[in-house]
Order: C-alpha cells, then sequence, then structure tokens
C-alpha cells in the first residue's frame, strides 16, 4: 500500500486553502465546486491534503461527526509540514491567523517543532528535516 490522502472536511474550503497558502506556502491544486460540496487539493509533495465541505460529510456519515472547532480543545490528528527553518514558519502561520500553540523549541533528539492551529481548530506541527 501507499500512503496517497488525508481528507479534512470544514465548513468553508475556499477560506481553508487561502489561508492554507498564506499561512504555510501551500500550493493549490485544484478547487472544484458543485451545488453539493467543494473540494480542493494542496501541492504537499508525494501525499495529497485535501479539504472538503461537511455537506459531504454529512452525506458519508449520516449519524453524524465531530466538527474540528477552534473554540474546542483540539482532535487527535495533527498535520506535520517540513520545513528549513522553523521560527520563521511559525511566525509566518501566525501572522496568517494560526493560533499559537507550542513555540519552536529543540527536542531531545535534535528535530525543532512548533505548533499552532488553523483557523479551523487542526494542528499543525512545523518541524525541521
Amino acid at each position: 500500500m501507499k500512503f496517497g490522502y488525508t481528507i479534512i472536511w470544514v465548513n468553508d474550503v475556499v477560506k481553508t486553502v487561502e489561508f492554507s497558502e498564506k499561512a504555510f506556502g501551500l500550493v493549490r491544486r485544484t478547487l472544484q465546486e458543485t451545488d453539493k460540496f467543494v473540494w480542493a487539493e494542496i501541492e504537499t509533495g508525494e501525499t495529497t491534503l485535501a479539504f472538503s465541505s461537511t455537506s459531504e460529510a454529512e452525506t458519508l456519515f449520516p449519524s453524524g461527526f465531530r466538527s474540528h472547532d477552534p473554540a474546542q480543545a483540539p482532535t487527535l490528528t495533527q498535520l506535520s509540514f517540513i520545513t528549513p527553518d522553523v521560527g520563521t514558519a511559525y511566525m509566518k502561520a501566525i501572522g496568517a491567523g494560526a493560533k499559537p500553540l507550542d513555540a519552536p523549541r529543540t527536542m531531545p533528539w535534535g528535530q525543532t517543532i512548533a505548533r499552532v492551529r488553523d483557523l479551523n481548530g487542526v494542528l499543525v506541527s512545523l518541524v525541521s528535516g
């Protein structure tokens, strides 16, 4: 098997993609709007990061689901982006509206890590390579 996609369902796909471009320097691959939902993919290398409307999630999960909510504790899922300069990436993300969680720090194994929450409340770590 090969890992292919991570999909995050959000209330506003367009706003989320624009935030991801501004905060993390990611580039949109595709953005499709239908009468039922919006789907977007972001360039991240070999694996695709995709966003889709919660209206699609309502169809896929009719028995219910827990939406990301920046006002609540985060879900235990985290996106991690590798960057050569964690400090600069952290400040750029905050400047774009990310909520700071953990300022950059060097871990005992030598990797530098910082954490933020995006505008949907999704955990995002910025890590050195």
